[in-house]
């Protein structure tokens, strides 16, 4: 490939000249923003450990009442991007949120998109867009763009979820910002019961159909192993036993810039992904699995998680020879596809 020339090629008076129009000669930092075969990147394969950063999180419940905090979250920061950036990967902000038994985070809404993959606890709850949704181990709840959510805790016990935002993009494009709101009134307690049986929605035959951009706001876990389980019965030979987090309505992503899915490792299985173009995130709900990442392994425990960063191969692996593994992933593949950069290499 041909040398390009260096800025310090140039006079410096043509340089001071360049800078006082507010211009920059593109030519020296050329291969810096399209560099050759594979892009540039920050995200570095990483792993946050559950039980190293509980005490911490605990610990931040008894130093900061929920007053003070709003939303009391530990950032989980890729170091590649510098932690002062916040951000898991180029897209994806993840946060671990703590919960104690009586508080009441208040209602706002925001532009990034939002989900919450529920840790441990019972009790709590999140209202979203008036509707209550109770939280349990492993379920998925949505707080999409532009949607009131709080979240309360009538239980007894802390509840801890994990945060993933398409905060670093919304960021990056200046349209992030947040406005404070009122307590909501519950309008819809259950609704995701109506989408319960796959093939099977609600009709707009005889009516406007459902005026709901997002129909479906809570995906309970016990829903998604039971039919990660029964995928692995019906289809032995599958490669991968995955089921997406979709719209029931449209098929299509459940979210616009973020996509979500829970995978099975069946008892002693070794899963090779290829390298695709997005940064991947992964979250134990249950069982014991490996994640390879380059020349990193990270031995995953309930509640842990990790990064692999795109355009490198994974490899999955269960650590038991007798019991499923089951894992959450969120990757930037919607957004990758919307820009016509997603890709998959052999």
């Amino acid at each position: 490939m041909q040398e390009l020339g260096r800025l310090d090629d140039l006079p410096l008076a043509y340089r001071e000249s360049l800078g006082a129009q507010n211009l920059v000669p593109l030519w020296p930092s050329l291969r810096a923003v399209l560099p050759p075969g594979t892009p540039s990147r920050r995200t570095k394969p990483v792993m946050w450990s559950y039980e190293a950063l509980r005490p911490l999180l605990m610990q931040a419940g008894e130093l900061t009442p929920i007053e003070k905090a709003e939303r009391r979250v530990l950032v989980l920061a890729n170091p590649g991007h510098g932690l002062e950036k916040m951000q898991a990967s180029s897209a994806i902000y993840l946060g671990m949120q703590l919960l104690l038994p009586g508080e009441w985070a208040p209602s706002h809404k925001h532009t990034p998109n939002a989900v919450r993959m529920i840790v441990e606890g019972e009790g709590a709850y999140t209202t979203v867009d008036g509707e209550k949704c109770p939280m349990s181990r492993g379920d998925l709840i949505l707080t999409p763009t532009g949607l009131w959510h709080e979240h309360g805790h009538d239980g007894k016990e802390p509840v801890v979820w994990l945060d993933v935002l398409d905060l670093p993009l919304v960021y990056y494009t200046e349209t992030s910002y947040a406005v404070e709101g009122k307590e909501q009134e519950v309008t819809g307690t259950r609704l995701e019961r109506n989408y319960v049986r796959g093939g099977v929605v609600p009709s707009p035959v005889f009516s406007r159909g459902s005026a709901r951009r997002y129909p479906m706001l809570r995906y309970p876990w016990a829903d998604a192993r039971a039919a990660l389980l029964s995928l692995a019965e019906t289809q032995p030979g599958i490669e991968a036993v995955q089921v997406a987090y979709v719209n029931p309505e449209n098929g299509g992503d459940c979210q616009n810039i973020l996509g979500f899915s829970a995978l099975m490792l069946r008892p002693g299985e070794t899963l090779n992904l290829p390298a695709r173009s997005p940064a991947m995130v992964f979250h134990l709900i249950e069982g014991g699995a490996e994640v390879a990442v380059e020349e990193n392994r990270f031995a995953l425990s309930p509640a842990d998680t990790c990064c692999a960063p795109g355009y490198t191969p994974v490899t999955l692996k269960n650590r038991s020879a007798s019991e499923p593994a089951f894992i959450f992933i969120a990757d930037e593949s919607p957004l990758h596809k919307k820009l016509g950069v997603y890709e998959v290499r052999a």
